[in-house]
């Protein structure tokens, strides 16, 4: 019964976010102007009031929003304004209490925490739309993992997500739109269904570590190595390898003297 209003909760805030932001493009319609140099000042404007309205509400809603919020935060999809408050949703969107995570946990992989962990660090390393990972240490060999804990619940949540945004994409077509945003969202409701698959997760995850490492032996990519009696639907655990976050690259790299143009740069921009 608390799913389900959960479910139904998140479909009136998303009703009440939607009226607001529809409100806001209208403003913007009756408000344009000729000239291009106020045109443009007016833009940049509403892009940094909307890229507020469009954080909070990504961060409100939560399910498919979040992922909505990962996919505008580059700067090819939307406006800069809009990648510079959206980018932080990408590993630091609000994350589940641990108490919750370790019912999850315990339940997929059959054991407490303290019978199958040496340490397990309670606050996590980042938290993402579907799941978020902390850091453990593994009993017995010690070996340091990282383990990514599906959000509970998160997969009935985001599928009412995309077919209230299905019922919107069908609206939006009978009024301004002239494409086919329908088949859009249906195809997303297929592809974002295998990412709550931890298990393909993984087995896309060991394909790419062979493939990397079979063609580039010389100076082969590292990708971490699947703990495979540790995989179930909504639990990976993967070995721990300290790297720099692929957001924080260009800092790093300015940080440490790399020329961006030279040949270290290149290869991490493949």
């Amino acid at each position: 019964m608390a799913t389900i209003f959960s479910i139904l909760g998140s479909s009136f805030r998303y009703l009440h976010w939607l009226q607001g932001l529809s409100l806001t493009v209208f403003q913007l319609r009756v408000s344009l102007v000729k000239d291009a140099k106020k045109q443009e000042e007016m833009w940049e404007r509403q892009h940094e009031k909307a890229a507020d309205k469009i954080y909070f509400m990504c961060s409100d809603l939560g399910g498919f929003f979040l992922k909505i919020a990962q996919l505008l935060a580059k700067p090819d999809m939307a406006p800069a304004a809009w990648v510079r408050k959206l980018v932080t949703l990408c590993d630091q969107a609000p994350a589940t209490p641990f108490d919750a995570v370790q019912r999850v946990l315990e339940k997929e992989l059959g054991g407490s925490i303290g019978e199958i962990f040496e340490t397990f660090d309670e606050k996590p390393l980042g938290s993402a739309s579907i799941a978020q990972v902390h850091k453990a240490r593994i009993k017995g060999n010690k070996m340091n993992v990282v383990v990514k804990v599906q959000h509970p619940g998160i997969e009935r949540l985001m599928m009412t997500d995309i077919r209230n945004l299905q019922l919107f994409a069908l609206y939006m077509q009978r009024t301004d739109i002239k494409f086919d945003l329908h088949s859009i969202t249906k195809e997303m409701e297929t592809q974002i269904g295998y990412e709550f698959d931890f298990k393909r997760e993984a087995n896309a995850m060991e394909r790419i570590r062979h493939f990397l490492y079979e063609n580039n032996k010389k100076s082969p990519v590292v990708v971490p190595r699947v703990l495979r009696d540790m995989v179930t639907k909504r639990v990976l655990v993967m070995e721990y390898i300290n790297g720099i976050p692929i957001l924080s690259l260009g800092d790093e790299m300015a940080r440490r003297g790399i020329d961006p143009h030279g040949k270290i740069a290149e290869a991490a921009k493949q």
